[in-house]
């Protein structure tokens, strides 16, 4: 078994998520790449291989004490789905990177859909917590 560092990893479920995920004009991807002291997204359209969109913790609008917590990632899901939005953009595909859907990854993404991207799945996402909540009719 090769001995493989932690970003070649990343890189190899990266290269297998992308046979899968794709951008397309209607839907394009909002592609998410995480260092470790900021964060950055981009809206992607694969079919014409442009950024349409992009948002990081570099900018100096979102520039926090760091760029490598949730609170900034929280900051770039908003601001990345508010230009969305403005640009007429209300669905994408979500690319998580070879991340785990976890921490900064998942605050960047619930940030973007509270802000209006892929309003449907947050109304299902909200849906599901309301059918699981026990109810006292005892």
């Amino acid at each position: 078994m090769a001995n493989r560092d932690r970003a070649g990893i990343r890189r190899a479920v990266h290269s297998r998520i992308r046979r899968k995920v794709a951008g397309t004009t209607e839907r394009p991807r909002l592609a998410i790449y995480r260092s470790l002291n900021h964060i950055y997204a981009q809206v992607i359209d694969d079919a014409n291989g442009a950024t349409l969109i992009s948002a990081s913790s570099v900018e100096k609008d979102l520039r926090g004490t760091t760029g490598g917590n949730i609170e900034a990632a929280e900051r770039v899901g908003r601001t990345v789905a508010e230009r969305a939005v403005a640009k007429g953009i209300q669905q994408v595909v979500f690319d998580r990177g070879g991340y785990v859907y976890h921490g900064r990854v998942k605050a960047l993404t619930d940030a973007a859909r509270a802000a209006g991207l892929n309003p449907n799945e947050q109304q299902a996402s909200a849906d599901a917590t309301e059918e699981t909540a026990p109810t006292d009719e005892a």
